[in-house]
């Protein structure tokens, strides 16, 4: 495939088609994001609607994320061989499609399927979109501010369907469904009369191989930590599920040696700003979608609060993320993304400290509003500038596989911090009942939390320790050489 120029050579200078380019990415990486969350706040009404038992309701969730995350770094590297613009369509397409089926089934094993599909489409709209961003804009202060906005819809989407999940669940949980088509149909007429056409398609080959051992080593992987809880971690179904991931992820690693066409260029990880952002987003993302959880189960466990209730207390987060995230530009240019991503997980370590000493009596302002201020300003800070560093230095031709390494560290990081989170508040909740109970059971949810955070900061730090002055990306001073380690 061939690659065009970047059309932008100036933050100064955008015409309304680069404009218009920039906002159709950013408003499907935000649709993906919003699909994620927009379910959770439905799922009580979703089981009693449709008469699933427990184990089944977690698919709901567990399909969308695991289809998503396992597929990103193929979908990733499909937008690099066969064209952005192509993939792009083509996924929007199904998204709508799936959203649109999901919202009229009344049986619970098609409504898993549709999330399934969704996951499928957004594994390849994900990495299109960014990559699309990346080789528009010309690296520095161009594509700092671009991908700032780009964050900006990533970041809130997810934020926001936690409160429109709440709005629209008044109503009916079908309407979690139906409002992603009409969002995605925009996206994808914008997206068919502003797009560049995509050169040739690529001819070299397609590493099938190592694209089905990766899939397979990551659905597993995530499978096998979602199901731990119960049946068990020492379980020996549990340990052989453990082995064969293991065993699959080391074949994946082979096949990508010794291919002419690997999925995933092993070399590309030998950036040191591209792996520091990868790890640090696993770390990141596992630790804020655990909180994000336990914080859920506060306001309606303990606080017995209301679906919109619920949805309103994620607000000052949500409204942080939306109104931070296209400020950031300035901030990363003077900082560099090295310092902004360790503010971020700064702000979230003591967002989760914080809430290890929340009591059920305390007003909201006291006891919730500090941490879900310091929640807005930890995503605002790291996300932006964890898409930066993970595309910084990489060619047009790799974009795709940089963003779908991202994406896929997202993904599997926020399902496995999840899993993690889950398995030790159900032993920390085992046999408690009421309020006060179930609020002592959070601790060690809680604590596990503060852990990943804690990890994560160490990850931030090595790249503000250790890192060359050229390592990083500071755009303000485009006149550097923007190498990466």
């Amino acid at each position: 495939m061939t690659s065009s120029a970047p059309l932008s050579t100036s933050t100064s200078v955008w015409n309304a088609r680069l404009w218009g380019i920039l906002l159709t990415a950013s408003l499907v990486v935000g649709l993906d994001a919003l699909d994620v969350s927009m379910v959770g706040v439905a799922l009580p009404s979703i089981q009693a609607d449709l008469e699933l038992s427990t184990s089944a309701l977690q698919w709901v969730v567990s399909g969308y994320v695991l289809s998503y995350g396992g597929l990103l770094l193929l979908g990733g590297r499909a937008a690099d061989m066969l064209g952005r613009r192509r993939v792009f369509l083509t996924a929007v397409a199904v998204f709508a499609l799936a959203s649109l089926v999901g919202g009229l089934v009344d049986d619970g094993a098609l409504l898993i399927a549709t999330r399934i599909l969704k996951g499928m489409a957004a594994a390849f709209t994900a990495p299109a979109a960014l990559s699309i961003v990346t080789t528009t804009f010309t690296e520095g202060p161009a594509r700092n501010k671009a991908l700032g906005i780009f964050a900006v819809f990533g970041a809130s989407g997810y934020s926001a369907g936690l409160v429109l999940s709440g709005l629209l669940t008044q109503v009916g949980w079908r309407w979690t469904f139906f409002l992603p088509v009409p969002i995605a149909l925009i996206a994808w007429a914008a997206a068919g009369r502003l797009l560049p056409k995509d050169g040739p398609r690529s001819s070299g080959g397609y590493d099938l191989p190592g694209a089905i051992t990766s899939v397979a080593a990551m659905l597993l992987l995530v499978y096998t930590v979602v199901q731990a809880p119960e049946a068990g971690w020492a379980a020996p179904s549990t340990l052989i599920q453990f082995a064969l991931a293991a065993l699959l992820l080391v074949a994946f690693v082979m096949l990508e040696r010794r291919s002419a066409h690997p999925l995933v260029r092993l070399g590309i990880l030998r950036s040191g700003p591209l792996a520091r952002a990868n790890l640090g987003a696993t770390v990141f993302f596992g630790g804020f979608i655990g909180f994000q959880f336990v914080v859920m189960l506060y306001f309606q466990q303990v606080l017995q609060w209301s679906a919109l209730q619920t949805a309103l207390g994620f607000l000052p987060a949500a409204l942080i993320v939306a109104f931070g995230s296209p400020r950031m530009e300035p901030l990363i240019e003077r900082l560099g993304t090295s310092r902004t991503i360790a503010g971020g997980v700064i702000a979230h370590l003591v967002a989760y400290v914080l809430f290890l000493v929340i009591d059920r009596d305390a007003p909201y302002a006291v006891g919730v509003l500090p941490s879900m201020t310091l929640l807005g300003i930890g995503f605002t800070l790291a996300f932006s500038s964890l898409n930066i560093q993970a595309t910084a230095g990489i060619p047009d031709h790799e974009q795709g596989l940089a963003g779908g390494l991202l994406n896929t560290s997202m993904q599997v990081g926020g399902a496995i911090g999840l899993a993690v989170v889950t398995a030790a508040l159900t032993t920390g909740g085992e046999g408690k009942t009421g309020p006060d109970a179930l609020l002592a059971g959070f601790t060690p949810a809680l604590l596990t939390v503060t852990a990943l955070s804690a990890i994560g900061l160490l990850i931030a730090l090595s790249g503000v320790l250790g890192r060359r002055r050229s390592a990083d990306i500071p755009a303000a001073e485009p006149e550097l050489a923007l190498a990466v380690d």
